[in-house]
């Protein structure tokens, strides 16, 4: 049945081409991820990360491309800020606002300050990681004395990340589906054969058995709220007859940006101590060490999980309010003669549609800071003392998920499309 189905896939030519193209373009990036930065001293790399939590924590979350020092150090972090960044400028400057009524036109204007943006902040967060990640390892991977070498690595970082922001967008054009999503879904599923070997090399296979129908039932429950939506009834009138149409929105419409809000956040003290560490000042010292015991990615407190927990909370119902713009939805329905039932056009359509958005939006961003903090509940439950490794970070299974289930449209569609050109 299963290989029917993917005969059947590739039976499709331009379906074939893409699914070729995206599978080159993610090996492209697997090798980049292994090229190592020139200068940098990455001997016994790999045995430092093995040792400290928190830089196999940073090295995870990273891609796993800590342990070459690679190139793309940063890999998604700039260009994900700048998108955050401009959808935020979006309340701030109305001119940015209207470029969203341009539709192709203004999106394309978007995406090239999106772009421009990129680079300065690409330039700028090299020169912090590269520091933050000296101060990790406690081992010196740059000289940060010597400005020549520290200049030439940040230039070369800056130059790869743009390099990758151009493989995502060829990816995106040419590929089955978005380039950022494809990406990230494979440097996550990357990560399990490794956690699977650890379990197995260790013989706990009760824990192991544990996590993988925890891990299920979680993606099970993630494919449920991530497909659930509400279809607003709408009625067109513009023909001689009324046409009965909906409007759907999704529960998830913050994707996952409330939560790379809120770690950004919540781990900003722990950050910041990391590089303020050899600082003299008993003051500034005592401070910041004093954050580190509630704040710490290693061991996180109870105070970190409950701030973790508001923080995503707060960003879900900030982030949508920006983004989804009710008086541009029901201008629209309007413009072609629909309305909703019992609801009156333009204001009393754009405050319905904003509540009914906010009710859903609940339920989200209660379910994602829950996903968000789980782990680190269960781990001080467990054990104190024990690390749990899960087979796929629950936060990053939301875009996991998210990612197949779009590809699986995509590839549906293509296949439906297919079908129907052999009848025309």
């Amino acid at each position: 049945m299963i290989l029917t189905h993917i005969k059947s896939i590739f039976a499709v030519k331009s379906l074939k081409t893409k699914i070729i193209a995206t599978l080159l373009l993610v090996l492209v990036y697997k090798m980049l991820s292994v090229i190592p930065l020139p200068w940098a001293n990455t001997a016994w790399l790999q045995a430092i990360i093995e040792q400290q939590k928190g830089l196999s924590l940073f090295s995870a979350l990273m891609g796993w491309w800590l342990e070459h020092f690679s190139v793309i150090l940063m890999g998604l972090s700039p260009y994900i800020n700048a998108v955050i960044i401009i959808q935020l400028l979006w309340v701030i400057i109305p001119k940015i606002w209207d470029m969203q009524k341009e539709w192709e036109a203004g999106q394309r204007k978007i995406n090239k300050m999106t772009r421009w943006l990129t680079l300065p902040l690409a330039f700028l967060q090299s020169y912090g990681m590269i520091l933050l990640l000296n101060n990790l390892a406690k081992w010196t991977i740059i000289d940060m004395m010597n400005w020549h070498v520290v200049l030439f690595a940040m230039i070369v970082v800056t130059a790869w990340t743009i390099f990758l922001m151009w493989l995502w967008e060829i990816m995106t054009e040419y590929g089955i589906w978005n380039g950022i999503s494809i990406i990230i879904m494979a440097w996550v599923l990357w990560w399990v054969p490794w956690v699977i070997f650890n379990y197995i090399s260790i013989w706990n296979y009760p824990l192991f058995a544990a996590i993988l129908l925890a891990t299920l039932f979680i993606i099970y429950v993630i494919i449920k709220f991530t497909e659930w939506n509400r279809r607003i009834p709408i009625i067109y009138t513009k023909t001689w007859r009324e046409e009965k149409s909906y409007f759907p929105i999704r529960i998830n419409q913050a994707w996952m940006i409330p939560i790379i809000f809120a770690i950004s956040l919540v781990t900003f003290p722990w950050i910041v101590w990391q590089i303020m560490s050899n600082s003299t000042a008993p003051q500034t010292k005592a401070i910041w060490t004093w954050l580190l015991q509630f704040f710490s990615m290693q061991n996180p407190s109870w105070i970190f999980i409950i701030v973790y927990f508001i923080f995503v909370l707060v960003f879900s119902f900030f982030y949508v309010s920006i983004t989804f713009n009710t008086e541009q939805v029901s201008e629209s329905i309007q413009k072609r003669w629909g309305y909703i039932p019992w609801i009156r056009p333009w204001t009393e359509t754009a405050d319905y549609l904003a509540k009914v958005s906010a009710h859903l939006n609940l339920f989200w961003g209660w379910f994602l800071a829950f996903i968000a903090v789980l782990p680190y509940i269960l781990e001080k439950i467990v054990s104190s003392s024990q690390k749990i490794d899960f087979l796929i970070s629950w936060a990053w299974l939301i875009i996991l998920v998210s990612t197949i289930l779009d590809l699986i449209r995509k590839v549906d569609s293509e296949m439906k499309m297919f079908d129907y050109s052999k009848y025309k």
